[in-house]
């Protein structure tokens, strides 16, 4: 329990940490004082002040941070006039919009960064290598194997299983041409696919070409280069952020059902399972949190990045900021909101907690 608390801690601070990093730092490329830089809410637990006049601090309640820089809120606060330029309220539209973007931006890249740590670290990719051949599918019937390695598929050179199996998905029904290895001999082997239900990751029926094998599961380690690394965490992170809001877009018309919602215990859960796996898949888990962090944030809700980044859009559009009464309403239920998904979140971790329990 205390492992999984820590490894929790560290995850989530360290991500917070990153968001709101990048607001702090682009607000000081514009020149904005920056009055509070905290990573949790509510009492201050400890921290110091800094040159520039920032409190720097850690709260008590560590399921978040900000970032309060002068003239930012409208609480009615009084900027000196010789401090008047160094206010968020001062800033152009533009300004504003990057400062607040740059949470999320800063999100999706630590995600870069993590991944590509990770690929130069060294990933276990799964070989061509046959573990099943299922009965009666084009596989069996063509005459392939298990333990049977695929070499080539029409042609070209086959290393990992995941390329393999894309390729197979690319070419729909055309006939195949397999060129395996048994025993120390090569041969070719032709198979013609054929078009199978099957379920995807969110539970929906989808028609794909079928050849029916499964991988052995044997590995092979591969170090990226730092460049190739790079590229693979921008790859990844992509893949990742694509993965994500398709999945907010299936909760919201219902293909995936809202118990999937997952909170802070899911999270504290998962850092400490990914943490006793080893430094690789702690890496990969806070990738794919922060990059769901991130998109989160940029959802168009009030109280969210995303939704003053859309007041900035209207502002943008209208050539004057969006009323005080509108964005205080807007608030109030984009609060509203966050708090009911927050607790609709706790209540699923609750159920699958006493569920794995009892």
């Amino acid at each position: 329990m205390i492992n999984t608390v820590f490894w929790a801690l560290v995850v989530l601070g360290v991500l917070i940490f990153v968001h709101e990093l990048g607001h702090f730092l682009v607000a000081r490329l514009f020149g904005v004082k920056v009055l509070v830089f905290s990573l949790g809410f509510g009492p201050r637990v400890g921290g110091w002040t800094g040159k520039s006049g920032t409190q720097y601090q850690v709260s008590a309640v560590p399921l978040g941070g900000y970032v309060k820089m002068l003239g930012e809120s409208d609480d009615g606060e009084e900027i000196p006039e010789s401090l008047w330029p160094e206010s968020f309220a001062a800033q152009r539209v533009y300004q504003r919009f990057a400062i607040v973007f740059a949470g999320p931006l800063f999100n999706f890249l630590f995600a870069v960064v993590a991944l590509g740590i990770v690929f130069m670290v060294g990933v276990g990719e799964i070989l061509p290598v046959v573990g099943s051949v299922s009965e009666g599918m084009p596989a069996q019937k063509a005459g392939v194997k298990v333990g049977d390695r695929i070499k080539a598929l029409n042609g070209e050179e086959m290393l990992r299983w995941e390329v393999m199996s894309r390729r197979i998905k690319e070419l729909g029904e055309d006939a195949l041409v397999l060129t395996i290895e048994r025993d120390h001999v090569q041969f070719d082997l032709k198979v013609i696919p054929e078009i199978k239900e099957v379920k995807n990751i969110f539970g929906e029926p989808v028609r794909h070409p079928l050849i029916g094998i499964g991988p052995s599961g044997e590995e092979e380690m591969v170090y990226y280069s730092v460049p190739d690394a790079l590229v693979k965490g921008v790859t990844q992170t992509w893949m990742i952020m694509d993965l994500t809001v398709t999945s907010i877009w299936k909760l919201i018309t219902r293909v995936v059902p809202a118990d999937q919602i997952g909170g802070p215990l899911m999270i504290a859960e998962m850092a400490g399972k990914t943490a006793q796996q080893g430094a690789t898949s702690l890496l990969f888990f806070m990738a794919l949190i922060s990059v769901n962090l991130g998109i989160l944030n940029l959802l168009p809700v009030p109280v969210l990045d995303g939704g003053h980044l859309f007041f900035f859009i209207i502002e943008a559009i209208k050539g004057g900021p969006v009323t005080e009464t509108i964005q205080m309403v807007a608030n109030r239920v984009g609060l509203g909101l966050l708090v009911l998904l927050m607790v609709w979140a706790l209540k699923n971790d609750l159920t699958r907690l006493f569920a794995s329990e009892f």
